[in-house]
């Protein structure tokens, strides 16, 4: 891989980055969803809908190879000094260092936006999210047990964080 690069997500990316969640839908426990996504939900969680929180694709050699997403943690003022980090990389880009270079991108934007905190929400048995966010200095903040269902079997989620 020569050159990774970012670019804020558009309107007109929706319909090239859906499917590469809908491969995670269908195939992993890296998201929750059970059902494949339709276009308006994609574009809710793509575009949070409050300014310091944003979305941007990730390009590998001038290829879409995914996307990256700070979004707001929850919905009420006082936790606005925090923010969740999602990445999903098109099935055909794994292990390029694209995960790296995502987090390195969005760390130092959640930097410029002065948030205090990242957050990433992660399934138990996602090991590699797990080393990625441990590699890039996130500690183990929380462990919940058998709390989603999905492929017939009851899954762990794990909380990293990393404060900026």
């Amino acid at each position: 891989m020569d050159r990774v690069t970012f670019e804020p997500a558009q309107e007109a990316d929706i319909d090239r980055l859906l499917p590469v969640y809908n491969y995670y839908v269908r195939t992993s426990t890296a998201t929750f969803h059970t059902e494949e996504i339709d276009r308006a939900t994609f574009r809710a969680l793509l575009f949070p809908g409050y300014p310091r929180y944003d979305s941007w694709t990730i390009h590998a050699d001038g290829q879409l190879a995914g996307y990256v997403i700070l979004a707001r943690y929850k919905p009420r003022e006082a936790y606005d000094g925090s923010a969740e980090v999602t990445i999903y990389l098109a099935p055909d880009f794994p292990a390029r260092g694209l995960g790296s270079a995502a987090l390195t991108f969005v760390e130092a934007k959640a930097r410029e936006r002065n948030f205090h905190n990242l957050l990433a929400i992660i399934c138990g048995e996602n090991t590699a999210s797990i080393k990625l966010f441990e590699k890039h200095g996130y500690s183990k903040c929380a462990h919940y047990h058998e709390v989603g269902r999905k492929f017939d079997r009851w899954l762990d989620v794990v909380s990293y964080e990393k404060l900026l």
